[in-house]
């Protein structure tokens, strides 16, 4: 080898020895920059707090990030609410509108059908002004048709002399010595029941064994 040889290898390997050089100090800076970062990315806009106290304050940011969301949920919550109140009070309305209809119409039935009554009755008394004997068939003839009246509503009638008293539709306003226990031996005001509901008990005389 010659001297120049020897001379230029040399130089060669300065060269690359210096641009290693470069290359580990540039690395070094990096991740001496890079560790000075993580210390400082978070802290430096903080000065006086440790790493203790900015993760409380961190956890601190968080929660009230929460109470934001739940604020938000807890006001869409009220807005559905108040459509939801809205809402039953036009179906409470429409409902209430529906049964004062259905009463009324309820009303006009029930008033429909006992105007043959009144006209019973007017009939009755003007025949019984002139002959008071012919009253009692015309009375008679009305109440006939008022019990078809109210079976047709739906009534039946209930407390007829003979009958076993049943306190769920009859009312004892006295006892009598009779043959049989619980048995009506007089009426004193007819009772009305619809299917299992009671619309007016009977007040009837009942008789007791001795």
């Amino acid at each position: 080898m010659t001297h120049d040889d020897q001379k230029k290898n040399q130089n060669e390997q300065a060269t690359q020895d210096t641009h290693e050089a470069r290359e580990g100090q540039s690395n070094q800076a990096n991740a001496e920059q890079t560790e000075e970062d993580d210390e400082d990315i978070d802290l430096s806009n903080f000065p006086g707090l440790d790493e203790n106290m900015f993760g409380q304050v961190q956890e601190m940011m968080a929660k009230l990030e929460r109470v934001g969301e739940l604020e938000q949920e807890n006001a869409d919550l009220k807005v559905k609410l108040g459509r939801l109140a809205a809402d039953f009070e036009n179906y409470r309305r429409r409902t209430q509108e529906d049964v004062d209809a259905a009463e009324g119409q309820g009303v006009a039935r029930a008033a429909e059908r006992l105007m043959p009554v009144y006209d019973d009755l007017d009939r009755a008394l003007s025949m019984g002004s002139g002959d008071p004997a012919k009253l009692i068939p015309g009375v008679e003839a009305v109440q006939s048709r008022v019990l078809s009246i109210f079976s047709g509503l739906g009534l039946e009638a209930t407390g007829k002399e003979g009958e076993h008293f049943d306190p769920r539709w009859h009312e004892a306003i006295q006892v009598v010595p009779g043959e049989e226990d619980d048995v009506i031996v007089q009426v004193y005001q007819l009772g009305f029941r619809m299917g299992d509901r009671l619309v007016r008990p009977a007040r009837v005389v009942v008789s007791k064994k001795q």
